[in-house]
């Protein structure tokens, strides 16, 4: 009779011990601050979103951990900021006319961790800087998309009903703050923890 075959480390999931390494803890609470970082008065856009997933993408050893604590984080700073804020923003936890534009945003953030694969154990500068400017422009033409796409006079600026390049010209203004928020906190998250690194080897063992 064949005996079943276990599951390998890299088909299992985390396990517990790995999860709770000093590793994956410091990422978590690194994604974690910089997601809270959204409740502190900001310019428009200027926002954490993309530099997280990169980071997240980057050097969790688990490609699922990559993925989903950057979307956990920001879904926890999300429903802090509606039940702050409450009025037009906590309507897009609660308004159909919203969802599209509101599940836009998490798509990239998941898009946006896998890209950060292409950073595992090849970080530098440069990459950072590219993948920031790939990470910003995907979050302008998808999340712009959508809201063009499921555009009403009630959700969306004027431009949106006439078509999508007036969409995506109404939207250029905050591409800048998109960016800039982009390369800020991947300056931030990237730089410090490769300092981190330097000077707590076992992080360098239990991340990518």
């Amino acid at each position: 009779m064949n005996r079943p075959i276990s599951a390998s480390p890299a088909t299992s999931g985390p396990s517990a011990s790995s999860l709770f390494a000093p590793g994956p803890l410091v990422l978590i609470g690194m994604i974690v601050v910089a997601a809270l970082t959204r409740l502190l008065p900001h310019p428009p856009n200027f926002s954490p979103v993309e530099a997280v997933a990169l980071f997240g993408g980057a050097y969790f050893a688990s490609r699922a951990m990559a993925v989903a604590v950057p979307l956990v984080a920001m879904l926890v700073s999300d429903l802090i900021l509606g039940l702050t804020l409450g009025g037009t923003y906590f309507e897009h936890f609660t308004s159909p006319a919203y969802l599209a534009t509101w599940l836009s945003v998490y798509a990239c953030i998941a898009l946006s961790a896998v890209l950060g694969f292409g950073l595992r154990g090849r970080v530098n500068g440069a990459r950072v800087l590219g993948y920031s400017l790939m990470g910003s422009v995907l979050f302008f033409v998808v999340t712009n998309f959508a809201v063009w796409a499921t555009a009403t006079p009630m959700t969306a600026h004027p431009s949106c009903m006439i078509g999508l390049a007036p969409c995506y010209a109404a939207a250029l203004p905050f591409f800048q703050w998109t960016l800039l928020g982009t390369l800020f906190y991947a300056a931030l998250l990237f730089g410090g923890f490769a300092l981190l690194r330097r000077r707590v080897p076992a992080l360098r063992a239990q991340t990518v």
